[in-house]
Formats: structure tokens, sequence, C-alpha cells
């Protein structure tokens, strides 16, 4: 089977955990300012893309990113150009899960899932967060409209969750995929071969969902704190980040990377989550196994090949694209190629 979260996983799987290095803000104003970020809309370009080669063989890699403008149109020549030459698409990596009957019903820590969105204890937002930090969480419930059957009990990672999907619809920006929906439809339309690219997770036993929800409550409060005063600063550093994909302005992708994990806090918090009730600590790293070795065999394989990743997995000193220059292999950046 594989799991509807899997998706949310790879879409910060190479950020860290932001409450095991940010601590807790000492206060929390109830003030909130809005900053009124403004999005892009319309046809645009997106990034140009990343050239890999070896020995007269390319991979093309498209770099992805969440959230964008919600109203942006993409279309990009230069993306089609690459997909309708290449013999193999290499699809958004992700993992799937095969579980047995045993442990299918164990896992339980999907915020969305019924069960799941409270406190197992039936303990309040109100008794779970500091006086200030409660103040605060009530006047952006109340300015975002987050609300819901028995929101007062909510886990504080669903709460945070609730709050970051209506910032972002205020905010005009989506985190839906539609730009690798987009591709794979240009795929089938120049008939090139899509192949997933997966890591299978095989769980026999996983750990208690109720014990690791008590485990990681300091994480998801520390979460909450954080997305709120992400929201409070109006998303204005998503929406940059958004405007700059969609314009393909990669220095200020580049500039910005290493703040980018301030709005992906409510993913990489789930993320952990998962992991730890999976039990399997270096997921990000295997999934990472499974793109390099899909990558290298269309290298081999395929005259041209197409690739996507996220964004900020091109942009890291060590993510996968420097790793394969370090086996040999020549990458080139947007600024240096073009199909």
């Amino acid at each position: 089977m594989r799991a509807s979260w899997l998706p949310l996983l790879l879409c910060a799987f190479a950020g860290p955990l932001c409450a095991q290095t940010a601590a807790v803000p000492a206060h929390a104003s109830s003030t909130t300012v809005t900053l009124a970020p403004v999005t892009v809309t319309g046809v645009q370009p997106g990034p140009s893309l990343w050239k890999v080669s070896r020995g007269g063989h390319v991979l093309w890699v498209l770099g992805t990113l969440t959230p964008l403008p919600k109203r942006m149109q993409w279309r990009s020549a230069r993306v089609e150009r690459a997909l309708a030459q290449s013999q193999q698409l290499l699809e958004v990596p992700t993992a799937q899960l095969k579980l047995d009957t045993d442990a299918a019903g164990k896992l339980l820590l999907l915020p969305s899932a019924y069960g799941t969105r409270m406190n197992l204890d039936d303990a309040t937002l109100q008794q779970l967060l500091p006086p200030p930090a409660y103040a605060h969480w009530q006047a952006l419930q109340h300015q975002y409209g987050v609300h819901g059957w028995g929101s007062a009990h909510w886990r504080p990672i669903v709460a945070a969750l609730e709050l970051y999907k209506a910032a972002l619809a205020q905010a005009e920006l989506t985190d839906s995929d539609e730009v690798a929906h987009a591709v794979e439809k240009l795929a089938r339309r120049h008939d090139v071969k899509r192949t997933p690219v997966e890591y299978q997770v095989v769980i026999a036993h996983p750990r208690d969902a109720a014990e690791t929800i008590r485990e990681t409550r300091p994480q998801d409060i520390d979460c909450l704190q954080q997305t709120m005063d992400a929201v409070s600063r109006g998303m204005g550093l998503l929406a940059t980040r958004a405007n700059a994909w969609s314009a393909g302005d990669l220095a200020a992708l580049r500039d910005t990377s290493p703040e980018a994990h301030d709005g992906a806090c409510v993913v990489a918090t789930m993320n952990a989550d998962f992991e730890r009730q999976l039990d399997v600590h270096d997921l990000p790293a295997r999934i990472d196994a499974a793109w390099l070795d899909a990558a290298q065999q269309a290298l081999t394989r395929n005259a041209t090949s197409f690739a996507m990743l996220p964004m900020d997995k091109l942009l890291s000193p060590d993510g996968p694209l420097a790793r394969l220059e370090a086996e040999g292999y020549a990458v080139q950046s947007p600024d240096e190629a073009d199909p």
C-alpha cells in the first residue's frame, strides 16, 4: 500500500526538524501584523534546468517547490523541449510502505485521521500552551478563521497544520503538486517512459502511535509557536520563494534557501513523528540513494533523460547532484546549461 502522507514526506525530506534547533520563544504577542505578500499571476516559465552528463549521456533535472502562487500558470518551453528529447522521466522520489495486516492498523499518526487530531489525554490547547502563546493562537485562529470540530482539543501539530493551510490560502499560495502533474502530462504527450522512483519501507512492527504522540508533544508545541510566528510575519518568505521559482530567479532561491525551513516546520515535524513511529531514522538518506541509483541507471541506459527533485535538494552543497559530481559526472546549474 502507498500511504497518503508520503507525498508530504518528500516535501521537506531534506529539512531538519525545526524544533531541534530553534528555541521556544520567551513570549508571543497576541497582536498580529499581516503583511500582504503579492504573488505572481498568469503564465510563468519557472526555473531552467540542471544538466548532468557523462560520456554523451544527459540527464536534465527540474527543481520543484511548494508552495507556489495559486493563480500561476506554469509553462516552460525549455522543459518541454528537453522532455521531448528524453527517453525516460524519473518522477519525484517518494517512499512506499509495505505493511503486514497487524502493522497497518497501528499507523495512526496522520493528523488528518479522525482520532489522532485530538490530544489522547483530552488536554486542551489552553492547558498545553503558555498563556502568551495561547493568546497568540486565539488571535490568529480568529483572524484566519481556523475552526473545526473539537478545535479546543486539537493536538498542537494539528493546530499548526490548519493555521498553515489557512495562511497559505490567504497569501494566494498553494501546496499542490500541479507542476509535477504537468510534467507527467507532457511525458505522456511525447510518449516518454515514466518511472516512479520509490524506496520501499517494509514495516512489520511499528512503534505504538500513542506513545510516539506523547513523546513528540514538546516538538509539536514548538512547531505551533514557530508557525504562529511565521504567519504573523505574513508568510513573506514563502511568497518570495514562490515568486522566485515562478520567475526562474535562481539567485533569490539560493539567497532564501537557508531560511526556507521556517515555513516547512509543520511538514518537517510530522515527518519526524512518522520516522520515529516507523523506526526508520535514515529514511531521507535511503530515498536519496534510491534516486541516485535511478539517475545513474538512466544516464547509462538513455541518451537523454529527465528528472524532478525538490529545489532545496538541488541547491544543497551535499545533495544528490553534488554526490553525482563527486562520482565523476559533469553537473551544470541553470546558469550554465540550456537545453
